[in-house]
């Protein structure tokens, strides 16, 4: 971790009524297919039995996660739709995908475990903020947790399947794992966490 302080998450109220044509982005749009992907992974995963397969694309999907933010930041098209959508369908591989990997035995069960209770953990404090009117925004180290992590699970996946490189996924699965968690329960705890206590203490009865 770094030495510098950390930046608290900005949380703003928002009446949850979106433009078309604040949702209608490209960086929107890519979310999107990286929705409609994840049953994709499930079938190659489960119903091919095809380890490798499943594992570049639930990699490919994780990138896209990152490409979506680059042109949204690049071409002035961030917006207050793609601010709540693209961490919700974030949230939502890592409930579907960490789960299904765990059932196929390709990952330790703590790995998995500590992933999906610090982000069930983060979508109470959202949901919680949302019932009084604000939101809970992301900041640069839970954003950077999920990067490590969406690349960690894949390549334990691929780690487990009948590549001929399978054991350097498994090196490059730990270093991306350890400070993925890492990031996580430090923008959990020292970030998310006061900053959300403080909007809901400040909140109206």
């Amino acid at each position: 971790m770094s030495g510098r302080i950390p930046s608290s998450p900005s949380i703003k109220s928002s009446d949850f009524r979106y433009s078309r044509a604040d949702i209608m982005t490209v960086p929107n749009l890519i979310t999107f297919v990286r929705l409609l992907f994840i049953p994709v992974f499930l079938y190659f995963l489960f119903a091919r039995d095809n380890r490798a397969a499943a594992a570049w694309i639930l990699g490919g999907l994780g990138a896209t996660d990152w490409v979506d933010g680059s042109i949204a930041r690049r071409f002035g098209m961030v917006s207050e739709f793609g601010k709540i959508f693209d961490p919700a369908v974030d949230r939502l591989m890592f409930f579907i995908a960490i789960p299904a990997i765990l059932i196929d035995g390709a990952v330790p069960l703590w790995v998995a475990g500590s992933a999906l209770l610090r982000e069930l953990l983060v979508a109470v404090l959202a949901i919680r903020l949302a019932s009084v009117g604000e939101r809970l925004e992301v900041t640069w180290e839970g954003k950077t947790a999920a990067f490590l992590l969406m690349f960690a699970f894949p390549l334990f996946l691929g780690a487990q399947s009948t590549l001929s490189y399978a054991g350097v996924l498994e090196w490059l699965a730990w270093i991306t794992a350890i400070p993925g968690l890492g990031y996580g329960y430090w923008s959990l705890l020292m970030q998310y966490l006061p900053t959300a206590r403080r909007a809901l203490s400040a909140a109206p009865e």
